[in-house]
């Protein structure tokens, strides 16, 4: 599936819900299906910089695309992380490099978390990007 799809799929999730009580909850239980980072790569060297609470992410490349796994020791984090994992996981490194992150603007994401937080997402995006770049050097 494409990255506009399956963010077109996350807006219209998100819009089902009434408010952003239900809106974190629904984000707390996409944490809980996120495919869980080895424990090997919970490391220093796999931590996302700024950002509040520990979020480690791993990337493989799988023929022509990148495979993100990753965890958070808080949960609305590992939400957020979970739904930056389905939107670029399985995908090639130039999709990613090339998508644009409207989507969090569209579900009123970003508005909805605390500075921090807000920081922290950033942070998750800039480095989901940067293995994208990395394995697109390698292909090329």
């Amino acid at each position: 599936m494409k990255i506009k799809a399956i963010q077109e799929e996350i807006i219209d999730e998100f819009a089902m819900f009434e408010d952003w009580e239900e809106r974190y909850q629904y984000m707390i239980d996409l944490g809980k299906t996120l495919p869980l980072i080895d424990t090997q790569y919970k490391t220093e060297d796999h931590i996302i910089k700024g950002c509040q609470s520990k979020v480690w992410v791993h990337a493989d490349l799988e023929g022509d695309k990148v495979v993100f796994t990753a965890d958070s020791d808080a949960i609305i984090t590992k939400g957020i992380i979970a739904i930056l994992i389905r939107v670029f996981s399985n995908q090639q490194p130039q999709t990613i490099i090339e998508a644009n992150t409207k989507f969090i603007d569209d579900i009123g994401l970003k508005e909805h978390l605390s500075p921090t937080r807000a920081n922290g997402l950033v942070s998750m995006i800039k480095q989901i990007k940067m293995y994208a770049i990395a394995y697109q050097t390698q292909l090329n």
